[in-house]
């Protein structure tokens, strides 16, 4: 019987994280993963620097990946015209197959206990939570935490609302070689989508557009795609006629839902992209991401030390502290990928950005925390 272990199904950045802190404060985790590390993800593999004092509480030295450390924006329309701006709090760039690699060997050190398995069931019965995976282990839990990243099979079995539409959002993103400056990410609008584009570790180039799906089906594959349409935008075709692929081939991830989730599910508190995932273009989702296991990490310890009595005051302090930090944070990206979507809109917005360039950096505020802290 598991009981006061915390599940955690997912092992991305913040079922990692959350595993981390939660060992820290000596309560015992359960971690399910069904992929192995190292691993490559669809990602724009840049943080908000707003997780450093969060890291340095939890002794993650991400110094030791050698990131590339960002602080400038440049940012195109379809038609090429620029604006650069520095970023209010900066950044690092980091690949998801070093950081979630890392994060795993620290979690495991830490004595997280890690099943490689995929997650075929959870029932909540008597206050208790029974977690069946495809091999048939059985964990049952008074807690568990959603960590199985933008879609999943377990978003079906709850069914959740987001999972019965339609999602017209595709994410295509590989590692390439060639010269891009070590301190920009740059965001480039193309018809149907946005590109993004900064470094890594390595002297790796990250590229990793998003794209509507109506626009991409009417060419044969991502190739022809991003000859035809993305290299309208000048800015990308010299991006891409001056890099070299390092990968086989793209990655590919479908049916992503920008659609409003709820942060508990079944009693479940979900983290990450489970409980909500901001536009791309607001280069946030992974700050978010770590920033989500935090509240969620406490949360758990107030509850298990009885400072938070019941399992319905959990959910709802949860479900408060997550909309504080990120509701608004959702809406505003939604609403600038609505913009930007819109050619008229987009050179509008832009135009009043070239007349007033003090407001982009308000902008961005509008999609980014402040630090991230650790309270007495």
């Amino acid at each position: 019987m598991n009981e006061n272990k915390v599940v955690i199904i997912g092992g991305g950045l913040a079922g990692l994280t959350a595993a981390i802190h939660l060992r820290k404060l000596d309560i015992p985790v359960i971690l399910i993963e069904k992929n192995s590390y190292p691993k490559h993800k669809v990602c724009g593999e840049y943080i908000s620097n707003e997780v450093l004092p969060y890291f340095q509480w939890l002794n993650i030295a991400v110094e030791d990946l050698k990131p590339t450390h960002i602080n400038k924006l440049q940012f195109s329309t379809i038609s090429g015209k620029t604006i650069n701006t520095d970023l209010p709090l900066g950044g690092f760039g980091v690949s998801r197959y070093a950081l979630d690699y890392f994060l795993f060997q620290r979690a495991t050190a830490d004595g997280c206990e890690m099943i490689q398995e995929s997650v075929e069931n959870i029932n909540f019965t008597d206050d208790v939570f029974t977690v069946t995976t495809s091999k048939e282990t059985i964990i049952k839990s008074k807690i568990v935490l959603g960590a199985f990243g933008k879609r999943s099979n377990i978003d079906i079995q709850l069914n959740r609302n987001f999972i019965q539409k339609k999602s017209p959002w595709l994410a295509i993103k590989a590692h390439y070689e060639g010269n891009f400056p070590d301190d920009v990410v740059g965001l480039y609008n193309f018809n149907g989508g946005y590109c993004g584009v900064s470094k890594v570790e390595n002297n790796r180039i990250n590229i990793c557009y998003l794209a509507s799906y109506e626009t991409f089906k009417k060419h044969k594959d991502s190739a022809v795609y991003q000859r035809e349409v993305i290299e309208q935008n000048l800015h990308l075709k010299h991006i891409f006629q001056n890099t070299q692929l390092l990968f086989d081939k793209p990655l590919t991830i479908s049916q992503i839902s920008f659609e409003q989730k709820q942060p508990v599910e079944n009693h479940i508190l979900m983290i990450g992209d489970t409980a909500g995932l901001i536009h791309p273009l607001c280069g946030n989702g992974m700050a978010m991401a770590i920033h989500s296991a935090k509240i969620a990490a406490e949360v758990i310890n107030n509850f298990s030390k009885e400072k938070i009595k019941s399992r319905a005051t959990l959910e709802q302090i949860y479900t408060q502290q997550w909309n504080k930090n990120f509701k608004n944070r959702l809406r505003t990206g939604r609403l600038l990928a609505n913009i930007l979507l819109k050619p008229k809109l987009s050179n509008i917005a832009f135009r009043i950005v070239m007349i007033a360039p003090f407001l982009l950096p308000m902008i961005i505020k509008k999609t980014h925390g402040k630090p991230i802290t650790i309270s007495a």
